[in-house]
């Protein structure tokens, strides 16, 4: 297990996007406010969520953490080096209540979604070949364009919540790139950024 501390993360999207200017940055796709950052695990999408918190932004973490989390607590079994079937389902039930309570919280608001519906649904498809992806992606829409973070070796690292290896990451993150597309959304990759905080911080280029 590495455990390296990670200085270099993305915030190209944080700088990006400034609250004033959120508006006019999604002008084309004003039909939702509700923006999934996914791509591949370990690619510094968490700490992109974190700075966007940080400005003020409203941000739902990811299901999958938190469902390892819940099920390393009390011993469970939706884990998904234990049952990955049941942690998708997991996952697509935490999606689905996090998409309805963003919801409930009020519409005029811009929310970022670390990972989501779409993840699970095509983890799910992948695992037992049911029509998820079509089930869940076609009924509940989110912001046309995905921001995605395509895998970055040199920060990705391994816990106790993410025990897959990064080999396994990029097939996931493989198969993300070519779903997104398949129900209309624009995948908009995220370049590298370096961070100017943390003990070893590089300056941004």
């Amino acid at each position: 297990m590495r455990t390296r501390s990670r200085s270099a993360v993305r915030i190209s999207l944080s700088e990006t996007i400034d609250t004033r200017q959120a508006g006019q940055f999604f002008g084309k796709y004003a039909m939702e406010k509700f923006v999934t950052i996914s791509g591949c695990s370990g690619g510094g999408k968490s700490t992109l969520l974190a700075e966007l918190r940080r400005r003020g932004h409203a941000i739902v973490e990811e299901p999958g953490r938190r469902i390892a989390v819940e099920e390393l607590q009390r011993d469970g079994r939706a884990l998904p080096w234990v049952d990955a079937v049941a942690f998708a389902r997991r996952a697509i039930a935490m999606s689905l209540a996090d998409r309805a309570a963003a919801a409930a919280n009020g519409a005029a608001l811009w929310v970022f979604f670390d990972r989501g519906l779409i993840d699970a649904a095509a983890a799910l498809q992948h695992l037992t070949r049911e029509p998820a992806i079509e089930t869940f992606g076609t009924r509940y829409g989110y912001n046309r364009c995905v921001f995605v973070t395509p895998p970055w070796p040199e920060i990705f690292v391994t816990d106790e919540e993410r025990r897959h290896s990064l080999t396994e990451a990029i097939a996931e993150y493989e198969c993300l790139v070519k779903v997104y597309p398949t129900l209309g959304y624009e995948v908009c990759l995220l370049p590298k950024v370096t961070s100017t905080t943390g003990p070893t911080a590089s300056s941004r280029h």
